[in-house]
């Protein structure tokens, strides 16, 4: 963008009442009625709902080692036509970045490529192995500060090795998120366990081997006195234990994801391996703790867990195929289908869930602040009266498996501002 001045006229921020907002440079100039600018970009967000920038606790980006599935550079280009201006880029790449060095790596990918922050998180052990301590001070202290580290995709299932970690990143205010997922008990696992998983004769996922890891984690936080976060929680028990241990005054976060939010088990009668993911969907007993977890703060963010597989990882048998599904371009479409439009969460409450409080756990410096002069203009319009059926032909990311391709989904981001800079227009990648 060439103009230094953009103004965004008559959008109701956080769907509050219209209001004018002038963007100068980076920074947020005014807000306020009937502002005006000369020579400034005009915005017509009439009717359009402004959020401060999204911020993506959990995305795979996939880059050094799996490109053919994504790239610092696509995903973040998924990234911003969602309304993202910030992501956490998930360690499972190859090689692992489990040192400063590949942490450093990804970060610098981003400020070179980036089409929005890219913030790396650090693994907890090496190779994601469950057996050593990561290099984590050597990582935080790296030019890519790292504060949040997890072995995502696999669960730091020894509770030595999970105490040592909450009590090293202590030292330096630093959070450890966990996939919560007991090994043993989803050894030949293929979907929830329960009345489908008996039917279709599909390996059994039980949700105590998630809400056991939990329990677990949240006792050995209290005892260390340090932060744990639960990744992409899925079953109405965890909200239960999250709940019990917030009341206790354990300093324990949790994400849940969009399409653990909407989608349920009953999906995979299809064999469809779009609908294959970990955790697995569950019951619709499971979604509806979940949306009214989110929605009275037990759960505190939502985060994408996007993870781009190539064709071929996707288009075979079910037991074969990987898990996971892309989920930045839909992400805030789908929270204003399940929180929104139920009446559960108001917009200031998806700025809240969706970029205040993930940059809070993640300090993400210079996101999820207030819409308001002075601030950095890190920025997501979004048209709530649109509606059109999902068509990944027109994904920015690399990959296209989504569960969502051909369903009905409302809302669209048609503008995203990083700090003042526009990388999308219109709908349109800048």
């Amino acid at each position: 963008m060439t103009m230094s001045k953009t103004l965004i006229r008559g959008a109701k921020v956080l769907g509050g009442e219209p209001q004018d907002v002038l963007i100068d440079g980076e920074t947020i100039e005014a807000v306020g009625a009937g502002l005006s600018a000369d020579g400034a970009r005009i915005v017509d967000a009439a009717g359009q709902i402004l959020l401060p920038g999204l911020v993506d606790l959990h995305t795979h980006l996939r880059e050094p080692g799996r490109e053919d599935s994504e790239t610092v550079l696509t995903g973040t280009r998924a990234a911003a036509s969602g309304g993202y201006t910030s992501v956490f880029a998930m360690a499972n790449t190859f090689p692992v970045a489990d040192t400063a060095g590949v942490v450093e790596q990804v970060w610098r990918l981003g400020k070179e490529h980036g089409y929005c922050d890219v913030q790396p998180i650090g693994a907890v052990t090496v190779g994601l192995e469950g057996q050593k301590l990561a290099e984590l001070g050597a990582m935080h202290d790296s030019a890519a500060g790292v504060t949040v580290f997890s072995d995502d995709g696999k669960c730091v299932h020894d509770a030595v090795i999970m105490r040592r970690a909450l009590e090293y990143v202590k030292a330096f205010g630093g959070v450890v998120a966990q996939h919560a997922q007991e090994p043993r008990l989803t050894e030949g696992a293929q979907m929830n366990e329960g009345v489908v998983s008996a039917e279709l004769g599909l390996g059994g996922w039980p949700a105590v081997a998630e809400e056991s890891i939990i329990a677990r984690d949240v006792l050995l936080a209290e005892h260390v006195g340090s932060r744990v976060h639960i990744c992409h929680l899925s079953t109405a028990g965890s909200v239960e234990i999250v709940r019990w241990a917030k009341s206790r005054g354990i300093d324990v976060t949790a994400e849940v994801t969009p399409h653990h939010l909407l989608l349920t088990d009953e999906l995979v009668r299809s064999y469809d391996p779009v609908y294959k993911v970990n955790p697995p969907l569950r019951t619709e007993r499971d979604v509806m703790a979940l949306r009214e977890a989110l929605a009275d703060g037990t759960i505190d963010i939502v985060a994408t867990d996007h993870a781009p597989h190539p064709h071929e990882d996707k288009d075979c048998e079910w037991a074969a195929a990987a898990m996971g599904m892309v989920g930045l371009e839909t992400a805030l479409s789908v929270v204003q289908e399940t929180m929104v439009e139920t009446g559960l969460l108001d917009w200031a409450g998806v700025a809240d869930r969706m970029s205040f409080a993930p940059a809070r756990i993640g300090r993400a410096e210079g996101h999820g602040r207030p819409v308001s002069a002075g601030e950095p203009a890190n920025l997501t319009l979004v048209d709530p009266a649109y509606r059109g059926a999902v068509d990944p032909v027109g994904f920015a990311s690399r990959s296209r498996n989504t569960p969502y391709e051909g369903r009905e989904l409302p809302g669209r981001v048609t503008h995203t501002f990083l700090r003042g800079r526009a990388t999308l227009m219109d709908g349109k990648l800048a």
